[in-house]
């Protein structure tokens, strides 16, 4: 009998038979609330009906016309909204399938574009699995380990994460650029790096919003020294930090913008975004994909940017966001186990730490399994895993942000007396 493989963890047991909304309803009948939305891709929750009709409706007239063959008005249409969307310095767009391709395509044309060889990315991100994209991930070895070598040139520097360091975000703020600089002067100079790459927010790093200071800083030195600014917006990007893209927290604009997960819903596309300037830099025939740009996946795109405008989405992810991490601070009064709530809009991290500070993994994953079992889905990240991360779809009502944090309060109630309890300052 042929099996799944065995190196895929799931991470709950649910088998679905159908979803709608925030709701997914299991082959047995269960009903669970859902804040994992797919690892934040279904923006619009499972099904909008608008985005389904939309698919429906493009799978009778085509589905695959690979678009450097041929064009077809989805992609047309998608360019534009999205453009509507991006800095008003991009105006050019590449379409691939997955975020590590759109990852890949920014690094090569900030290599060509710049000539030259070096990448400097930050502890704790998240860029994808495919060689390259691993090489450049710092979020965990797993990611990155049993398959060296890896692609040379990537340099890593700090990230500014003030309650790993036990300090304020300033300060963390100021040290993580002035190591910035020193790995410029020891490591890779100016002259020789192409790049920095971070995420608006960390992903799987932690759910850590970037201090806007630090993008700020990261953007005077790119300009300075001629380095591209490239912004992986593949999870934080589409409204999902109750701004329509994470960097937006900020006044840092990049040079390149990367995007997936919640552009379409549920449907495989993303998108490296530039300045048509820059773009033209790039060496003919370095851009390129089959499956890129497909046709049905370019029309759920473009009706979920519809739905996140006409249903003003962004704003509820915002709203909704302070709701929920107000709840989650609150909780956090009652259950030491709780180190730190952060993040913005509907991403937001709970990170677990033993009575002596250090990361309390154990607690994250039994209360991630726990809250299974009281009907709400929720997931973990983090180097360390102990970090419980809550993806709530942009369409959330009010009702059903109360409604999960009493089911996280309740699995946590559920584990109270079989886990150790005690808040630490530093992990």
């Amino acid at each position: 009998m042929t099996t799944m493989s065995p190196l895929l963890k799931q991470a709950t047991p649910v088998v679905v038979d159908h979803a709608l909304g925030s709701w997914i309803h299991a082959t047995d009948g269960t009903e669970y609330l859902d804040f994992t939305t797919g690892i934040g891709v279904t923006s619009t929750g499972h099904c909008h009906p608008k985005v389904v009709a939309a698919a429906r409706e493009q799978c009778g007239k085509i589905i695959h016309a690979q678009y450097t063959t041929v064009m077809h008005p989805p992609l047309l249409e998608l360019t534009e909204k999205l453009g509507e969307k991006l800095p008003a310095s991009m105006d050019s767009v590449f379409y691939a399938s997955t975020g590590s391709e759109a990852v890949e395509a920014g690094m090569r044309l900030a290599r060509m574009a710049t000539g030259r060889p070096n990448i400097v990315v930050f502890q704790g991100g998240f860029h994808g699995r495919t060689v390259a994209a691993a090489s450049m991930t710092t979020a965990g070895t797993k990611f990155s380990a049993g398959f060296a070598p890896l692609m040379a040139g990537v340099h890593m520097s700090v990230f500014p994460y003030a309650y790993r360091y036990g300090w304020d975000e300033d300060t963390a703020v100021k040290f993580a650029l002035k190591e910035l600089d020193y790995l410029l002067l020891t490591r890779t100079a100016p002259n020789e790096t192409a790049a920095f790459l971070i995420e608006p927010a960390l992903g799987d790093g932690g759910y850590l919003p970037t201090p806007p200071a630090f993008l700020e800083g990261l953007r005077e030195r790119a300009t300075t020294h001629g380095i591209m600014l490239i912004l992986d917006e593949v999870q934080a990007g589409v409204g999902r930090t109750g701004r329509f893209w994470g960097h937006q927290h900020s006044a840092a604009v990049p040079d390149i913008l990367l995007t997936a997960k919640g552009i379409a819903s549920g449907f495989p596309i993303s998108a490296m975004a530039s300045s048509t300037a820059l773009m033209s830099k790039g060496w003919p025939g370095s851009q390129g994909g089959t499956y890129g740009g497909n046709a049905v996946a370019a029309a759920a795109a473009v009706a979920t940017l519809q739905v996140i405008d006409e249903e003003n989405l962004v704003e509820n992810a915002r709203i909704r966001g302070d709701q929920l991490q107000a709840g989650l601070k609150d909780i956090a009064t009652r259950f030491l186990a709780i180190g730190d709530v952060r993040g913005w809009g509907l991403m937001q991290g709970i990170e677990f730490t033993t009575a002596e500070g250090t990361p309390d993994a154990a607690t994250a994953s039994a209360l991630q399994q726990e809250t299974t079992k009281h009907g709400l889905l929720t997931l973990t990240c983090g180097p360390n895993g102990n970090v419980v991360r809550l993806i709530p779809a942009l369409t959330v009502s009010t009702q059903e942000i109360d409604m999960g944090l009493q089911r996280f309060e309740a699995a946590l109630a559920a584990l109270s007396s079989k886990v150790p309890a005690g808040r630490g300052s530093r992990p």
